[in-house]
């Protein structure tokens, strides 16, 4: 039985005061039902490999609220590229209801898991598009385009040139830190910063790599 405890709901509510977060109830309710949705549904839809409800949320939940500072920093209208399961989208857009999250992943099961998620939680500031990501064509420039162990930096900065300008912030978010990625970057792509990342239990090193794109002639 993949049930939300009551120790899972510490957990959270104790990772997000380590992360300098205070999650409103309704927040943290909405937290543990993705969690809840997340661990039912990952049986037959195969969302992520972390089977184990008890490890879902310091490797997703905490995971994906750990970047939560630096996307205060990036406009009100943020992508979430290849993000498979809703980390950190999900998460994001329950931390942040102003503002707009648009999860993009080319795997339908995936996506029609999150259209679930949205329906469910009550989410408007979702946007779930099942594609891939080079034939996204969004109106405006995303503000914020992020992803979590979607690509390489060359190929992140590569398929998602086009969703952004030379406002936008790209937040790639890591393991180790990526030294030769970022050696592979493209030349119109610079690192802005490079974040060591603290998740509440998760062993491991984790590091936000923020890039910017340089103007085109």
């Amino acid at each position: 039985m993949s049930k939300v405890t009551q120790a899972h709901a510490d957990e959270l509510l104790q990772g997000a005061k380590q992360l300098g977060i205070m999650l409103s109830t309704e927040q943290q309710q909405q937290l543990l039902a993705y969690l809840g949705l997340l661990a039912k549904w990952n049986k037959a839809y195969n969302l992520t490999a972390v089977r184990n409800i008890d490890e879902m949320v310091s490797r997703h939940l905490l995971d994906g609220l750990s970047i939560h500072h630096y996307v205060t920093q990036a406009g009100d209208n943020l992508a979430d590229i290849g993000t498979g399961g809703g980390i950190p989208g999900i998460p994001l857009a329950i931390l942040f209801p102003q503002k707009h999250f648009t999860l993009v992943d080319s795997v339908g099961k995936k996506t029609r898991f999150l259209t679930q998620v949205q329906l469910e939680l009550g989410l408007k500031n979702l946007t779930v598009i099942n594609s891939r990501v080079e034939q996204v064509q969004p109106e405006q420039a995303f503000t914020g385009i992020v992803s979590r162990a979607f690509s390489s930096l060359e190929d992140f900065s590569n398929w998602t040139r086009h969703l952004g300008n030379q406002s936008t912030q790209w937040l790639a978010m890591k393991g180790v830190e990526p030294e030769d990625e970022i050696a592979q970057l493209p030349q119109d792509f610079a690192v802005e910063h490079c974040h060591v990342l603290t998740v509440p239990g998760c062993q491991g090193q984790r590091h936000l790599v923020i890039l910017r794109r340089s103007e085109v002639e």
